[in-house]
């Protein structure tokens, strides 16, 4: 099997989130990701050209080489100042943000999901917090909407409560969802953060016209907060978790997110070509292997 000739058997486009090749630039990653079969962009807005202009050309050569931007990570995308995302500091600056991120990327991205986290409760109030998340979300799901783009909410591993998130469930996003009760915000089920949610399986059944976007990598024990792994490499029963999402009829891409910083051994320091190249053989083998599994229901 090459690149160029996946598996029939895998239902999922093959994406590839830029923060996975994080050591490469902009132009290098569209030229590996072609050249590997990669079928879909998650964009990463740090990657872009601080110049207005120079961004839009960048945009534009995405769509010269025929990838499809699926999902987009804004520059701003958390709620709240985050360790990672502290400024703005204010909510409404924060939402400007935003929006200037959708006006410039959406018209090279018809359709593709902006994904959001919450950041940290501001003095650990959630209840307050899980408010404001809710109001945010009506705001950015009206500029989304003018702009013809989705909004998919990311709760994140306990690892990152108070650092960066103030849900770590399934359904503690899909909660927060269904109030803002728009039609274009949904989940962002990355598996690294949700692995670990006993009830995750089930909860995807609760509203599957409500998983946006998949993102998968492999978990072992932290080190840092930048510690993933390889599909295959690590505890997360990929697999099956594969076919649950598939299960409750999500068909989107299937998009690699790797961050691999402040560690030893990091995947950065390797050849990002076969990296790309072993996860999706990681990716078609899981699937395959998930086929044999009892999902829970």
């Amino acid at each position: 099997m090459t690149m160029n000739s996946p598996t029939a058997l895998f239902p999922f486009p093959y994406g590839v989130n830029q923060f996975t090749t994080m050591p490469w630039s902009f132009d290098e990653d569209l030229a590996h990701y072609t050249d590997l079969g990669v079928e879909a962009i998650e964009l990463c807005e740090t990657k872009l050209h601080d110049d207005h202009d120079r961004a839009k050309t960048q945009l534009a050569s995405v769509a010269e080489t025929g990838l499809p931007i699926s999902s987009v990570q804004p520059l701003v995308r958390t709620v709240f100042p985050g360790e990672t995302q502290p400024d703005p500091a204010g909510r409404h600056d924060r939402l400007a943000r935003f929006r200037r991120s959708v006006e410039l990327i959406a018209p090279f991205a018809p359709g593709a999901v902006f994904v959001t986290n919450t950041g940290p409760a501001p003095d650990g109030n959630l209840h307050e917090a899980i408010r404001q998340v809710v109001t945010h979300h009506r705001e950015l799901a009206d500029i989304a909407a003018d702009h013809g783009v989705r909004i998919a909410l990311e709760p994140l591993n306990p690892v990152l409560l108070n650092a960066e998130t103030a849900i770590w469930t399934y359904r503690q996003a899909l909660d927060i969802v269904q109030e803002v009760d728009r039609e274009n915000v949904g989940v962002c089920l990355d598996l690294w953060n949700l692995w670990q949610d006993p009830d995750l399986v089930p909860r995807l059944a609760d509203a599957p016209d409500r998983l946006f976007l998949l993102q998968v990598s492999d978990w072992r024990t932290p080190r840092s907060r930048m510690d993933r792994r390889s599909v295959g490499t690590g505890d997360i029963p990929v697999g099956r978790l594969l076919h649950a999402a598939h299960g409750v009829g999500y068909r989107g891409p299937c998009v690699l997110e790797i961050f691999s910083d402040d560690v030893p051994d990091s995947l950065y320091e390797t050849d990002l070509d076969d990296l790309l190249r072993a996860n999706r053989t990681a990716l078609e083998s899981a699937w395959r292997t998930g086929a044999h599994l009892d999902v829970p229901k």
